[in-house]
């Protein structure tokens, strides 16, 4: 049993997984309760997840989200979701309800709420702090928002499987409309349950050019550990651009013998747990660097 995700803020996340995991509960099951716990939290929507998020120039917050099991064909997701401050649920029920994998705006919403979920005014989706930097966005032309963004987690339970789920209300005082990487699958997640999973965080709209999380699992197939790989796929767009500096862009990953590894092109706080440690670590990562510790 194991877990990893990405930022500081998702320390609860994380916690509530080893809670779970060790209370014998399924990795899908705990991915999306604990993801969706920070999502609903509104101290958290400004690290750009869920209710408190950012919203687009047009002052409606629009949120992403999507899960994966390691089993073939496993996945759901929806993008550009407005009015609903858990949509990692919502990805997980076109998982399970949907003959389709994504499904985004209006579609989504009217999805959702067939299964049961309220749509919230989007003043409910806002919060002082997201409402304020969206005015001096408005005053300024400029957005001066700092922070994280994609709530990124991956979980291994007892059973040996695996899943990864990330939620991101994306870039601040985006394009309406507009999708990063998250939740397409091999750009923002990837999970094969013979190998292991990784998701991605950072500049969306460049990751999803590169397909990292895909990357990711296919270097662990071929034997890599989980560092290993985050380090080489780094390094791999990082050759591709050939330029001095990299877009953001950080990395986790887990495999299915519970090894964590990530690598990022900024400073990267990430917090994970396994079987045998009495409590939930976070390690920092350095610009351009790898964690090289814990397999």
């Amino acid at each position: 049993m194991a877990a990893v995700g990405t930022w500081s803020f998702s320390r609860p996340a994380v916690e509530k997984t080893m809670s779970m995991l060790l209370a014998g509960q399924n990795a899908t099951d705990v991915v999306e309760t604990a993801m969706s716990e920070v999502e609903d939290d509104v101290d958290t929507g400004r690290h750009i997840v869920g209710r408190g998020g950012y919203p687009n120039f047009k002052g409606v917050v629009e949120c992403d989200a999507a899960i994966m099991e390691g089993l073939p064909g496993r996945f759901g997701a929806v993008a550009a979701l407005r009015g609903i401050a858990q949509p990692c649920r919502v990805a997980r029920k076109v998982m399970d309800r949907s003959p389709h994998s994504l499904l985004v705006g209006e579609g989504a919403e009217s999805f959702a709420q067939e299964l049961g979920f309220i749509s919230e005014p989007n003043k409910n989706m806002l919060s002082d702090h997201t409402s304020t930097a969206y005015q001096e966005f408005l005053e300024k032309n400029k957005s001066v928002v700092s922070g994280h963004d994609t709530l990124g987690l991956i979980a291994l339970d007892l059973s040996g499987n695996i899943t990864v789920g990330v939620s991101t209300s994306g870039a601040p005082f985006k394009s309406p409309g507009r999708v990063g990487d998250s939740p397409l699958p091999g750009c923002g997640l990837y999970a094969d349950h013979t190998v292991g999973a990784a998701a991605a965080t950072g500049d969306g709209d460049k990751i999803m050019c590169y397909c990292p999380s895909f990357h990711v699992v296919q270097l662990m197939r071929q034997g890599s550990s989980p560092n290993e790989a985050c380090q080489a796929v780094l390094a791999d767009i990082q050759r591709r651009i050939r330029g001095d500096t990299c877009f953001e862009i950080g990395l986790i990953a887990l495999n299915i013998k519970g090894e964590v590894g990530a690598a990022s092109s900024v400073e990267f706080p990430y917090t994970f747990w396994k079987q045998g440690m009495g409590s939930v670590e976070k390690l920092v990562l350095n610009q351009a660097s790898v964690d090289k510790s814990k397999n």
